[in-house]
């Protein structure tokens, strides 16, 4: 074997050795990152249905459950009014309220909304509930007016001095 061969396979080898060492480092930045994003390693820890279940019913035992404070629901965030409860023990049982109070549509919005989560995320039938979901989320959380202010008049301009 030549010299240059062998300098060719050395070469080759400390390149493999360089591109493994690379990836090894990759990977162990990746855990790194992740463990001080997650300390408790929740992805990694099952969530089976009694753990569900504890949760709701805490929920349903807090002495806050029903509590109002300033016109918001303590627990949720939710604004009270008529259908409050309906809507907080029908949404909240898949999603935080946040993902509420974070939209704002009209009633055909809100209908078109439980329609798609009703056709694929397995939202169950809400009955006469519907109505008074929709009637409650398009009356607190309708589409808020936006735009820009009037324009301004009856303004004595002047000009800039240098």
């Amino acid at each position: 074997m030549s010299k240059e061969d062998k300098f060719n396979e050395a070469a080759q080898q400390i390149r493999r050795l360089s591109v493994a060492m690379f990836a090894l480092f990759i990977a162990l930045a990746a855990i790194l990152i992740y463990v001080m994003a997650d300390p408790n390693l929740s992805a990694l820890q099952p969530t089976t249905e009694a753990d569900l279940v504890v949760r709701n019913d805490t929920l349903l035992d807090s002495p806050d459950y029903e509590k109002i404070e300033n016109g918001v629901h303590v627990l949720t965030g939710f604004v009270e009014g008529e259908g409050l409860m309906t809507v907080v023990n029908n949404c909240t049982n898949c999603h935080s309220a946040k993902l509420v109070t974070q939209n704002r549509m009209t009633a055909d919005g809100w209908r078109a909304t439980i329609d798609w989560m009703q056709e694929t995320q397995n939202l169950w039938d809400l009955g006469a509930n519907e109505e008074i979901i929709v009637a409650y989320l398009a009356k607190f959380y309708a589409p808020e007016a936006q735009g820009r202010r009037q324009n301004l008049t009856n303004i004595e301009w002047y000009e800039l001095k240098d």
